[in-house]
């Protein structure tokens, strides 16, 4: 990057930091989470600068000071060693980012193929999420959920938040997992012990903090329905529960976990219009040629990201052909190997294509 762009990345975080420092700014919780996400992004790239700079200013120092003092030519070979790290690492900070790696989002898990046996491997997909969730600290909440009648999930909406505006957030770290989720054991169904083949899918997409997609009201028609639990068991007494569809689109979002019927309603919205803004960008970038990755469309289970075979304990990322054999830990949420081995392959692929 250039040094006048450099300069303009500095300016702008030294500029946070003193609107951060302002009580009116935190007036507005919104604004404030918003310029302390922006603060954290920066906060890297101002670190490594000052030590790059010290680095240099100590080498041109250490080398003046060699010839009286041999462990001052020791300390300058050393900086002369570090150097390129920290050049290295900035350039690896100035990358373009994705502009939603410090967002929250909100994740859907869908039952496909194998029936019954595929709606109880999604709730171990929603179990192993939730317990990532909860080894990061961030806040997770089921929006709305259908389950099956052996406890497993239909499918299943769940938002993630991180407690304070972090640089690399919730999709940072998760942005990858959308895409079809393939299981291989023996179904708890299964009465002759043979191994099944059936899959999950999940769709995952930033929750945008400023809506940026209008939704005509004259676009949804909103049903009211009682909330439900296993076998259709009632839970609520009331109509609470809501299903919002938009027209033009077709997307249906279902919320019947707030406390009432304004708040399911606000809640499904605002769930609504984060998968909008996901599909426009989506569209947008499928305009531009972009090759980014894309999720799930139908959970047919020849179309897997990842399977996970319970009879060799193997999780198997076929992205990437990252292999472990700890599936039991991955599925207690233990996912850093497989989520850091995607993000070095994403971040290769970025350095690459600057260098092109």
């Amino acid at each position: 990057m250039e040094s006048a762009s450099l300069k303009g990345l500095l300016d702008e975080y030294a500029e946070l930091e003193e609107a951060l420092g302002d009580p009116a700014v935190h007036a507005d919780q919104a604004r404030a989470r918003k310029l302390g996400r922006r603060y954290a992004e920066l906060a890297p790239v101002v670190k490594t600068v000052g030590e790059l700079e010290s680095a240099k200013s100590d080498l041109a120092a250490a080398k003046e000071l060699a010839s009286d003092d041999p462990a001052f030519a020791e300390e300058a070979e050393q900086l002369e060693q570090r150097i390129p790290t920290l050049e290295a690492k900035l350039t690896e900070l100035l990358l373009p980012r994705d502009p939603h790696d410090g967002a929250d989002v909100v994740m859907e898990i869908k039952s496909g193929e194998g029936g019954e046996e595929s709606a109880l491997f999604a709730g171990d997909l929603l179990r192993m999420y939730l317990r990532y969730a909860e080894r990061y600290g961030w806040k997770a909440e089921v929006l709305g959920s259908t389950e099956s009648d052996l406890g497993g999930y239909k499918d299943v909406t769940v938002s993630f938040k991180t407690k304070e505006p972090t640089a690399d957030g919730v999709w940072a770290r998760l942005k990858f997992e959308g895409g079809v989720h393939r299981v291989q054991r023996v179904p708890a169904t299964e009465s002759q012990g043979r191994i099944h083949t059936s899959a999950a899918g999940v769709l995952i997409y930033p929750e945008p903090e400023e809506v940026e997609v209008e939704i005509d009201q004259n676009d949804l028609r909103i049903d009211t329905f009682r909330s439900s639990g296993p076998g259709g068991q009632s839970v609520n007494t009331t109509d609470s529960a809501i299903r919002v569809t938009h027209l033009p689109t077709g997307v249906v979002v279902s919320c019947q976990n707030e406390k009432s019927q304004i708040q399911n309603r606000a809640r499904a919205i605002q769930v609504l219009q984060a998968r909008l803004q996901a599909m426009a960008e989506e569209e947008a970038a499928a305009k531009a040629a972009d090759t980014r990755r894309s999720q799930v469309r139908t959970v047919d289970r020849s179309e897997r990201v990842r399977t996970y075979n319970f009879p060799e304990n193997r999780i198997s990322d076929h992205r990437i052909n990252f292999k472990a054999y700890n599936l039991d830990q991955v599925l207690d949420g233990e996912l850093d190997a497989v989520l850091d081995a995607l993000q070095a392959a994403d971040r290769e692929e970025r350095m690459a294509e600057s260098q092109a």
